[in-house]
Order: C-alpha cells, then structure tokens, then sequence
C-alpha cells in the first residue's frame, strides 16, 4: 500500500509523517486490497478550538473510502479518523459477507425434488 502525505500550508514534521505511516499501516489489518492512502492534514481557522484537520482517501477495488476529522492535535485528528475508517471498513465487510451468504441460500419453492411426481394441477 502506497501512503501519500500531504500537508498544504505547512511542513509535516517527520515524526508525524512517521505517526502517520504507523496509524495508516493498521487499515491494512483490516484489507489486505488498499491499493493507496491519500492523507491530507491542514490548518482550520484559528477560532476554531479543534483546528487541526485530517482527511484520508483509501483506494480500494470497488469504491473508495473517505473519512474528514479534526482535533486538537494533528495526532488527535489522525487517530479519529483512522478509527472511523476501520469501522467503516468492518462495516462494509458485514455486508459483503452478508450479501453472499444470502446468494446461497436456496429458495425451496424454486428448487424441489427432481424425483416427485409432478401434479398436473400444480401448474399454471
């Protein structure tokens, strides 16, 4: 998985960069198929208590996933939304799991016995 960083109007320090990299990695836990990891720190206004922002984009086959927090802290902010993301993550997996074994599940009026006898009447 490719991990790109990307923080405009500042320079990321390279212990958050690592921060990063080490939070991000664990979504791999989760999907082996993250292609790559689009994440995008910045500043909000300076009103604004928490005005540290993290948006991650994750590349997956099928749709991509995307998740925008703030904090107090970048590492804060970092933290909130990889945790999002895994929830996310799980969630979606419930129901792709749930959506094949739903495909499985054989309807008995449309499958019956080859060897019953067919009634006449039964049919339209």
């Amino acid at each position: 998985m490719d991990i790109i960083i990307d923080s405009p109007g500042f320079k990321a320090s390279s212990s958050l960069e690592a921060f990063v990299r080490e939070k991000v990695s664990k979504l791999e836990n989760h999907a082996g198929n993250i292609v790559r990891a689009d994440v995008t720190l910045y500043e909000g206004p300076a009103s604004d208590p928490a005005a540290c922002h993290c948006e991650i984009r994750l590349e997956v086959p099928g749709k991509d996933h995307f998740v925008k927090k703030s904090g107090e802290t970048y590492e804060r902010a970092i933290v909130e939304t990889v945790d999002t993301l895994e929830r996310v993550m799980e969630r979606n997996k419930a129901k792709s799991s749930d959506r094949r074994q739903q495909d499985r599940i054989i309807d008995p009026e449309v499958f019956t016995d080859p060897n019953a006898p067919l009634d006449i009447d039964d049919v339209d």
